[in-house]
């Protein structure tokens, strides 16, 4: 029988990354395609010490059905993170999320109907323009310069196409590694207050800083509840667990809950216990520490490979933090076109294509340092260097 498929998957393909990751298959393959955190930051012992003691002491609780607003401990420990930015989130503005990239489902679910607006960051994650996608949402994307997105296209778009929000990842973008200034965040926040649209701040990163000054959240500049803040701990603890947090007015967090409550009832009890505990233990901080530790070299080794061994005229985004490089090729070279000879070397990125909403820019690339050891990275770079010197 032939499957009479819904509308809303019409034109969706399958993410670009999972497809590269089914080509490299081979350890030899140098791989800077992923998005993953390295497996050695994961506190493994502790959270194994942490699973057994909840299960053995709260089995009974924390293996049944839970609440869909979340395990309460753990939207305490989430509200005091957020209060340690210095947010001042209610009970009723949490909600614990199956990883953050369920903020952005629910987002979309709740305020998109087919044909309405979303402005995206041009480039910006390739995850967030799927499901943007699903929901039939019509696409416009805001120009870019070194610090993130331009605030005069911003307003130009927002008078233009009257979007029902605007998503942003602020610090350390992902595909870009750019960060986003106070007062560009101050005025986004401006701007989408007179033009009448919310904002969907996306902030997975923020905590892998590695030079600089941190930057205030955008929702500490909302007073009006325009502003839905996504929470993850997918780069600081585990992406395996799949949790995270969204702080919002109460009117979208309970629209937030009717959805989840179809899509996956709530957030796996046993795994929001384990995250909380493991804050509650004061290791939180300390994880993050390492992190940042581990990855630091690996991303200067990166730029300052990069800044060498690519042809005159490219362009080296250099982050502060996170876990990407952005590279800008100069015209002529096509990095898409190039990915099978890349691959056909034993090295391996994502055409920055791929994070574009409407494709082109074929010259553009995204290197991920945190999977590869500095001796592979120095390797890789110079077969990426070569394939395009």
């Amino acid at each position: 029988m032939k499957v009479s498929f819904a509308e809303r998957y019409e034109g969706v393909t399958g993410s670009a990354i999972r497809q590269i990751f089914a080509l490299l298959a081979d350890p030899e393959i140098i791989s800077f395609a992923g998005g993953n955190p390295a497996p050695v930051t994961f506190p493994s012992e502790a959270l194994s010490e942490i699973a057994a003691r909840l299960i053995r002491e709260e089995g009974a609780s924390i293996l049944q059905y839970g609440g869909t607003a979340g395990v309460p401990g753990y939207l305490a420990q989430v509200k005091g993170l957020f209060e340690a930015e210095g947010l001042h989130p209610a009970d009723n503005e949490l909600i614990s999320l199956t990883g953050s990239s369920q903020g952005i489902d629910l987002m979309t679910k709740a305020v998109v109907n087919p044909g309405d607006v979303v402005l995206v960051e041009s480039p910006t994650f390739l995850g967030a323009l799927q499901t943007f996608k699903l929901y039939q949402a019509e696409l416009q994307g805001v120009q870019m310069d070194e610090q993130g997105m331009v605030m005069e296209d911003l307003e130009e778009k927002l008078k233009t196409y009257h979007p029902k929000f605007v998503y942003t990842i602020p610090t350390f973008q992902n595909p870009t590694g750019r960060t986003l200034p106070a007062d560009r965040r101050r005025k986004m926040v401006e701007l989408c207050s007179k033009y009448g649209c919310l904002i969907l701040e996306d902030d997975p990163y923020a905590s892998l800083r590695y030079a600089g000054q941190a930057q205030p959240s955008i929702k500490s500049f909302d007073t009006e509840g325009i502003v839905v803040k996504l929470l993850s701990f997918s780069k600081t603890i585990s992406p395996g667990l799949r949790v995270g947090a969204a702080y919002a007015t109460p009117e979208i967090i309970h629209k937030f809950n009717l959805g989840k409550q179809g899509q996956d009832v709530h957030t796996a009890n046993l795994n929001q216990a384990m995250v909380a505990e493991y804050i509650k233990s004061g290791a939180y901080p300390e994880g993050i520490a390492r992190n940042i530790a581990y990855y630091r070299g690996k991303m200067e080794t990166m730029v300052e490979m990069a800044k060498t061994v690519f042809p005159a005229g490219t362009q080296v985004v250099a982050p502060e933090g996170g876990m990407f490089l952005w590279v800008e090729l100069p015209e002529g070279c096509d990095a898409t076109a190039a990915f099978g000879k890349a691959v056909e070397n034993k090295v391996a990125y994502v055409p920055g294509t791929h994070f574009y909403y409407d494709g082109g820019h074929n010259n553009t690339m995204r290197l991920n340092f945190t999977m590869v050891d500095e001796e592979r990275i120095r390797a890789g770079m110079k077969r990426l260097g070569k394939l395009f010197g």
